[in-house]
């Protein structure tokens, strides 16, 4: 298949679904080839830890009730004929986005925070016997090895994290059959 998506998701203070951010990829430029960014309503309402960044002026969004933003996405992933779904720390997006079972989903932190695959990971950072970097392998301390620009702050928008997980592959390098499928 020609793309791939990347999801990411946030929650409100009671660990509900309120925003879905989702890119669609190219699987050889891993450049994005459509962006879609979902608002649940009434659960952003409630208010969680980056809410405000919720409703970021630069970004298109839609605002909607969970049932409605999953029906989107199925659309959105059917039109361009996505099989796969990868995400940082994809069973955290896929227990919030049960309706989407039906795809096969890839975990990109699996990949990047392991010495073998990661290049940045050095022979200095600590690491378990897997490999596996033993602390700061979230998105920003990722995206601060891989791009070198230790500025560089995750926003906790769904959106923007779909597009910085999304650029965590691309300079990983690896084509989207190297991630194993989660089971």
């Amino acid at each position: 298949m020609p793309y791939f998506a990347v999801i990411d998701t946030e929650t409100n203070w009671k660990n509900e679904l309120m925003s879905i951010g989702t890119v669609i990829a190219d699987c050889e430029t891993f450049k994005p080839v459509k962006v879609r960014y979902h608002i649940i309503t009434p659960e952003y309402k409630v208010g969680g830890m980056f809410s405000d960044v919720l409703f970021d002026e630069r970004l298109k969004h839609i605002l909607c009730p969970k049932d409605d933003a999953i029906i989107d996405l199925v659309y959105l992933l059917k039109e361009y004929e996505v099989g796969s779904i990868f995400a940082y720390n994809a069973p955290f997006d896929r227990t919030l986005l049960p309706q989407l079972r039906c795809f096969d989903w890839y975990d990109i932190v699996r990949v990047a925070a392991y010495r073998q695959y990661n290049p940045k990971i050095t022979e200095l950072d600590e690491c378990c016997k897997t490999g596996r970097l033993k602390h700061d392998y979230g998105v920003e301390a990722m995206l601060r090895r891989m791009s070198g620009d230790f500025t560089y702050s995750e926003t906790h928008n769904a959106l923007y994290d779909a597009l910085d997980e999304l650029e965590i592959m691309r300079l990983l390098g690896y084509k989207p059959e190297i991630y194993t499928k989660m089971k």
